[in-house]
């Protein structure tokens, strides 16, 4: 099978995700700062939802690029993956629109989490189609990160609902912060 079919294909889904994001970015009614500042729910959550899917976009370049071959348990995997990414809309555009009310905020977390569970299964099954010694195996990207942001995710989602909706955003934020810079072993294995 063809990875740069695959490649493409998530490209075009994740830009599609970022179209739709910042569609939901409607200029004020008035021509006033006031009327500027009163869109920061919606600003802060596309931000947000933003850089997350560029860390997904990189890392997953970074990824395809260390493997050589795709199968069909890839193909479903990335699908799985991508489900989740092309919710971030809609969740993104629910808790920017309800001022990070404690539902939507936690709704926006387990979506985040979900696709956050969805990676290593998309990391496995690609090393199961290239085998135990291919690059992306060798880096072990399973690690401190990848578990670390799992918990937060996990705090952050009954923290939402119970506690403080600013609390769980400040632990989104703090993952995306996590991943923000690309996994140096990774980076040295699909260096040109």
């Amino acid at each position: 099978m063809d990875k740069g079919r695959l490649e493409a294909f998530s490209d075009g889904v994740l830009a599609v995700v970022i179209t739709i994001m910042v569609l939901e970015l409607t200029p004020p009614h008035a021509p006033t700062f006031a009327a500027l500042a009163g869109q920061w729910p919606v600003f802060v959550s596309y931000v947000l939802s933003f850089v997350y899917v560029g860390i997904y976009w990189n890392n997953h370049h970074h990824m395809l690029k260390a493997v050589a071959r795709i199968d069909g348990r890839v193909m479903w995997a990335n699908l799985h993956l991508l489900f989740w990414i092309s919710l971030f809309p809609f969740t993104t555009a629910w808790m920017s629109e309800n001022g990070f009310a404690p539902l939507p905020t936690a709704l926006y977390g387990l979506v985040l989490l979900l696709a956050a569970v969805a990676w290593p299964l998309l990391e496995r099954a690609l090393v199961a189609a290239n085998g135990p010694e291919c690059p992306l195996a060798r880096v072990e990207r399973r690690g401190a990160r990848e578990w670390l942001s799992i918990v937060l995710y996990l705090v952050a989602i009954p923290l939402a609902l119970i506690i403080n909706p600013w609390l769980a955003c400040a632990l989104y934020a703090a993952v995306a912060a996590l991943w923000f810079v690309p996994d140096r072993r990774m980076e040295k294995i699909v260096a040109p």
